[in-house]
């Protein structure tokens, strides 16, 4: 029997289909981190090539980071400078792609990202990513399976680049918006407090001591607004994936026992007793040492906070084959069932916390995200009357 193969032409018109309908599903994703992770697939999956991976540029610093692959084994990748003379740096200068299918005779290969995830790379077709006349990143297709990339996957991954730029600016531009929609509406309760009183300042009848409440009412407001855009300015960054995580060996322990001393002080304050319980030879981590100290931070300042006086906290951490685990437990009015669904979005507050403290209710989003980044996750116990306890969940 005759063998009959598919011509060249109706191959081409088969990715080139294949690509269209990749783009549709882009299009309808607005969560940044999936959009991401499906482009890359996809670009991988066009190009017949063993992994891809995006690197997106920031204008604003002028650097360029890499974001997302197929192949990433070690998510504090994500955020990793690479120099504006590497092949992605050149493809996002020139806006042209390239072909190289042997790095090893090209110097514009950056090594390091090979070395950080174990994976190495022989072959390279990259393209750039364009929106609104304005290069955001490059898109790389790595190590094609069979042979060697070839024109025609240039041009597919270049439709596909150009899809995928659309995608990413509308992702970002929905992200932006919502969360600016919501900062926006968390300023006018203290802006109103402050314009309150700042009217009220003006009254000649004012007594001293309500001049006095006044005026600490408007330093109180001033420095929640200050927090606050402190705390937007690192969840904006964080979302967009602009966040950089620096890695180092981390000494759990000694990072729990510093902890402690920066908030014992806050706790001695409501006469509360600050604990710290560590296994003996607690091992070391790979991680973003000063990131994982803000969560923690945050943890305990919310225990002290949420706790009355007299009350207990624990910081324990405890390890097993494959996790570390760390978890802040206080014995403060607990959360009800109808709060815990919503802990870590962004601006909630428990109803009835604003009488105990305040906030800016993006302490524990920032800390979700922080602790994904790590490829870890975080989740909560709590019992109203008891406590609460959050817990903090590594990879060895």
């Amino acid at each position: 029997m005759a063998e009959f193969s598919i011509p060249s032409t109706n191959l081409l018109a088969q990715r080139y289909h294949r690509v269209l309908e990749i783009s549709r599903d882009l299009a309808s994703t607005l969560d940044l981190d999936i959009l991401l992770q499906r482009i890359v697939q996809a670009a991988a999956d066009v190009c017949d090539a063993s992994a891809a991976s995006i690197l997106l540029y920031d204008d604003a610093k002028q650097e360029l980071y890499f974001q997302a692959a197929t192949n990433l084994t070690e998510p504090l990748m994500r955020g990793l400078v690479v120099p504006m003379d590497s092949l992605a740096g050149w493809i996002v200068r020139n806006r042209q792609p390239v072909i190289i299918n042997d790095v090893r005779n090209d110097r514009r290969h950056f090594a390091q990202i090979s070395r950080n995830t174990n994976f190495l790379t022989h072959s390279l077709l990259g393209v750039p990513l364009i929106a609104k006349d304005k290069a955001i990143g490059a898109l790389e297709a790595i190590n094609k399976k069979t042979g060697k990339f070839t024109d025609e996957d240039r041009d597919v991954l270049n439709i596909l680049g150009a899809q995928a730029a659309v995608a990413i600016e509308n992702s970002r531009l929905f992200q932006q918006s919502d969360l600016i929609s919501e900062f926006v509406h968390e300023l006018r309760t203290p802006l109103g407090s402050i314009a309150t009183a700042a009217h009220l300042l003006e009254r000649p009848e004012l007594l001293e001591d309500q001049r006095q409440r006044l005026l600490g009412t408007i330093q109180g407001e001033a420095r929640r607004l200050s927090e606050l855009a402190t705390s937007f300015l690192d969840l904006a960054r964080l979302e967009s994936g602009r966040a950089q995580y620096h890695l180092e060996h981390v000494d759990l322990a000694a990072l729990l026992d510093e902890c402690q001393v920066i908030m014992r002080n806050k706790a001695l304050e409501k006469q509360q007793m600050l604990r710290v319980d560590v296994p003996p030879h607690l091992p070391e981590i790979t991680a973003d040492g000063s990131k994982l100290k803000q969560v923690l931070l945050n943890l305990l300042s919310n225990a002290i906070k949420y706790t009355p006086e007299g009350g207990h906290i624990l910081l324990k951490a405890e390890v097993d084959d494959q996790e570390v685990r760390i978890s802040v437990q206080d014995t403060g009015r607990g959360i009800p069932p109808e709060g815990m669904n919503n802990l870590f979005q962004k601006f909630y507050r428990v109803p009835g916390s604003e009488k105990m403290a305040q906030g800016t209710g993006l302490g524990l989003s920032i800390c979700k995200k922080i602790v994904e980044g790590h490829g870890g996750s975080i989740d909560v116990e709590s019992e109203v009357g008891q406590g609460t306890t959050f817990t903090v969940h590594l990879p060895r």
